[in-house]
């Protein structure tokens, strides 16, 4: 058993031109480790390589930008240009093609089906003592499906919103009886490939803008990233790991949301400037460990 912030399996690379000092041998490992994913999920999407250099230029031009302005905020745009070039390796003529200005994109709020679904999972009003409620009435006062998404939107008629819930597979709705079942105890979206990829660019993203902050950071990490890491477990094993993980997410989600609206009616009502988010994870994986192939003997 091991207590490791920054478990890695990936094979011995070979000696590269830009890996030639240990922190630098270091950094490629790191990279290979997040791009390797990348990749397959880009492959198994059709993502051309093409389209995928762009992204990964834009991200390099990006992040010199920001670098650069920071220390040196009265750079003129062509100087900037060249600066750009300089640190990244990347021509001008294509750090001007992709630095045409754009509007900022703001981080995606979470869906009303996903606020519908966590509130469901962790308001009181919709527990008997510590256990959530299995279903409810589709219409009528609280506790109600109605009344449940009510609460979170006046905008969407509860009808289209629980449409969307079966469609998800998130909740069943029984009409001979006229109930909503609740089919899962977590959110994920299956059958939404849209909703899984934007999931995975903002769990994943945010994870690893935490990762890079602490490695980058100066004095101590800002953000908390930890993990646990054993390569020592069998297939049998993995069956009580996942289930103690489960029980930590429902402990996690259970004590999170409520705290989390406390502290946002609090921040309201003594009229604090509201800008901050937080997302809060939990993760596990599990592979098979790769063997080292077995020797053979040969009579001479």
């Amino acid at each position: 058993m091991k207590f490791d912030p920054v478990p890695a399996t990936t094979p011995p690379l070979p000696p590269r031109p830009d890996a030639a000092s240990a922190e630098g041998e270091a950094l490629v490992r790191a990279l290979q480790a997040v791009l390797l994913p990348l990749a397959r999920l880009a492959v198994a999407q059709g993502l051309r390589f093409a389209s995928a250099e762009d992204l990964l230029k834009e991200a390099f031009i990006q992040a010199a930008t920001e670098a650069l302005l920071k220390d040196h905020p009265e750079l003129l745009p062509h100087r900037l240009v060249s600066r750009i070039s300089t640190i990244t390796g990347i021509n001008r003529r294509e750090v001007t093609r992709l630095t045409k200005p754009q509007e900022a994109v703001a981080p995606p709020k979470p869906s009303l089906t996903t606020e519908i679904f966590t509130r469901w999972l962790t308001s009181p009003l919709f527990r008997v003592g510590d256990d959530v409620l299995a279903f409810l009435p589709r219409q009528g006062p609280s506790p109600s499906f109605e009344s449940l998404a009510r609460s979170v939107t006046q905008d969407v008629h509860p009808r289209s919103l629980l449409d969307e819930l079966c469609r998800l597979g998130l909740v069943r709705w029984d009409e001979q009886l006229d109930r909503v079942h609740l089919e899962r105890q977590a959110f994920v979206p299956r059958g939404d490939m849209q909703g899984m990829l934007a999931f995975l660019g903002a769990n994943v993203g945010d994870h690893l803008h935490a990762a890079v902050a602490n490695v980058l950071a100066k004095d101590d990490p800002p953000h908390f990233e930890q993990a646990v890491f054993s390569d020592d477990l069998s297939v049998q094993a993995m069956e009580s790991i996942k289930d103690l993980v489960r029980r930590h997410w429902h402990e996690l989600l259970n004590t999170s949301i409520p705290l989390m609206e406390k502290l946002i009616e609090e921040d309201r009502i003594a009229g604090r400037l509201q800008d901050q988010r937080v997302r809060i994870g939990l993760f596990s994986y599990s592979e098979t460990v790769p063997t080292a192939p077995t020797s053979t003997k040969q009579d001479n």
